[in-house]
């Protein structure tokens, strides 16, 4: 497959011969997403990448089995992948990229009311996970730490799982 630089848009979806996706045509609509599209992109910031491994330590203290994911974009790229895998259908996508959405707006309004409650300098700051210290609790942190990696990861997810659902239906997705 040849690689464009970024200027024509993401790379065409591949099919294999009983029509699913080609698992690595999806790999490299996801790099090019991961590399070009800032908002999607975000996801390898070293303060996102620091909130990701936050959120792992935090989930396994806790006591719950994941799966412990190297970097933040891997855990992006698997999810992109099993969420393809379980929403086969145009309705369950486009369910699917509602749920995302609503996720979406939910933690940035919890972000938005966190950072004005506690004066927390979210872009000045070289540490989001240092900077979430000014929240005097653990829930409270735990909240807001666990909500900037929601909204990010949402962002990331649905500008590409947008574009794949114009490239499956021929449509753009519409809430």
């Amino acid at each position: 497959m040849t690689r464009n630089n970024g200027s024509a848009g993401p790379p065409a979806l591949a099919r294999d011969e009983i029509g699913d996706i080609n698992t690595s045509s999806l790999a490299d609509v996801i790099e090019w997403f991961l590399t070009y599209d800032q908002r999607a992109g975000v996801i390898r910031h070293p303060k996102v990448e620091e909130i990701f491994h936050w959120k792992q330590e935090e989930q396994r203290r806790e006591g719950e089995e994941i799966y412990q994911f190297a970097h933040a974009e891997d855990r992006l790229a698997i999810g992109i992948m099993q969420a393809l895998a379980e929403h086969r259908s145009e309705d369950e996508l486009h369910a699917w990229i509602s749920q995302l959405l609503n996720a979406l707006d939910d933690a940035a309004k919890t972000n938005e009311e966190m950072a004005t409650a506690y004066n927390l300098k979210t872009d000045e700051v070289e540490s989001t996970v240092k900077e979430a210290l000014k929240i005097p609790t653990a829930k409270g942190r735990k909240i807001y730490l666990t909500c900037c990696w929601i909204e990010v990861l949402c962002t990331a997810e649905v500008r590409i799982m947008g574009w794949i659902y114009k490239e499956l239906y021929g449509k753009p997705y519409s809430p």
